[in-house]
């Protein structure tokens, strides 16, 4: 018997690495490993110039990039059903986590959003945020659709209000790239759920609203009223809040098409960008990568989104395929808002690129969202 168990549990094992898209996997590993080139390219100059230990921030985001594959690799062996049940302890989870570190939480550069933890890491709750509240939308929603119903208005403001708790804490940070991000994932998630036209019009009517509401009321800081100033002209204040983005659209332009090389980056080495192995990490890419390397980022980055959508439709499952969708909107916008920002065609937000930036939180949420997502398409061939 214990001979047939053995068996078995090599079949099982065998026929999860066939249903696995190893496209997807592949994807998403080439550009952890790019971004830890980059992060390495990028930290190595000013490490190295106060002191410290060059390779200090290349061990921690192998680090990071390892336990997000393990991650990754459980959320995906978890059962089907077993990932349902759990959504709504994985939203009280999360909505905790932000709840926790409003309390005790590190303030960085104005937003209270990290816990500092041993050894130099710190925790994000808000990234595994955005994981939670795709889920526990996608049990609602599906719920009702399965009941061969279009959602009710009950359902639509449960979803809501799902939406509004974590919403609003991270407001409260004030983390408003997070914000934005967490947004689309709600706009996305109830668009593929099945809501009606009319709930779709009055959400995006009320969000333009609430938008104009901040920025005539004074609920924003003078910070962040100062990067809407000179997204819309750097020039305004080039020495102080226009710095950022003057100097990462040069760091990008001077790449050319080929780059300068790994390490060869002028104003990378210089130190010229700042947060720059986080927020700005793909000026790096555009200096020394070129045309040609940040290029591949986008393509690979589009590929990923690409599966997320194939994948949803393809689940015959509506909870699957509400939450693939949701996945697939969240990297596909915050890959827009990052590169967008970089690139002068976005305000500057905070918020990090998919896979490649430094950050452990960040990169667990990215390789949690692909353990999902091999755990929705594994259900397809079962």
């Amino acid at each position: 018997m214990a001979r047939f168990n053995l068996l078995a549990r090599g079949k099982d094992s065998e026929s999860w690495w066939h249903r696995q898209d190893w496209y997807l996997n592949a994807a998403a590993f080439s550009l952890s490993v790019i971004g830890l080139l980059l992060v390495w390219a990028a930290s190595r100059p000013r490490l190295s110039a106060s002191g410290g230990d060059p390779n200090a921030y290349l061990y921690r985001h192998a680090a990071n990039i390892m336990i997000g594959i393990f991650l990754g690799y459980v959320i995906s062996r978890s059962k089907y059903t077993m990932l349902r049940a759990f959504a709504p302890v994985l939203y009280l989870i999360g909505s905790l986590g932000l709840v926790v570190v409003l309390l005790i939480g590190t303030e960085i550069n104005g937003v209270k959003a990290w816990i500092q933890l041993p050894l130099g890491f710190t925790l994000q709750p808000s990234e595994f945020a955005k994981i939670a509240l795709v889920l526990g939308m996608a049990l609602i929603l599906a719920e009702t659709r399965q009941r061969g119903f279009e959602p009710e208005n009950r359902e639509v403001i449960i979803s809501l209000a799902l939406a509004a708790f974590p919403l609003g804490l991270i407001m409260l940070q004030p983390d408003l790239g997070t914000a934005i991000v967490i947004s689309f994932i709600v706009l996305g998630v109830l668009g593929v759920g099945g809501v009606s036209f009319r709930w779709m019009i009055g959400l995006v009517t009320t969000g333009v609203f609430v938008i104009i509401a901040v920025l005539g009321l004074g609920f924003l800081d003078e910070y962040q009223i100062n990067r809407l100033i000179v997204f819309l002209d750097p020039s305004i204040d080039p020495l102080v809040t226009g710095y950022n983005i003057i100097q990462v659209k040069l760091a990008i332009g001077s790449g050319g098409f080929g780059g300068t090389g790994l390490f060869n980056g002028p104003l990378t080495n210089g130190g010229f960008v700042p947060e720059q192995q986080t927020d700005f990490i793909y000026s790096v890419a555009g200096e020394e990568f070129g045309f040609v390397g940040s290029g591949i980022i986008i393509f690979l980055l589009g590929f990923i989104t690409w599966r997320a959508l194939r994948i949803a439709r393809e689940s015959s499952d509506l909870f699957g395929r509400i939450a693939a969708s949701g996945v697939a909107v969240w990297l596909g916008f915050q890959t827009f808002e990052n590169i967008g920002m970089n690139l002068g065609i976005m305000p500057i937000t905070g918020v990090p690129l998919p896979f490649v930036s430094y950050g452990g939180t960040a990169t667990f949420a990215v390789w949690m969202a692909i353990g999902l997502l091999q755990n929705i398409k594994s259900r397809l061939t079962e």
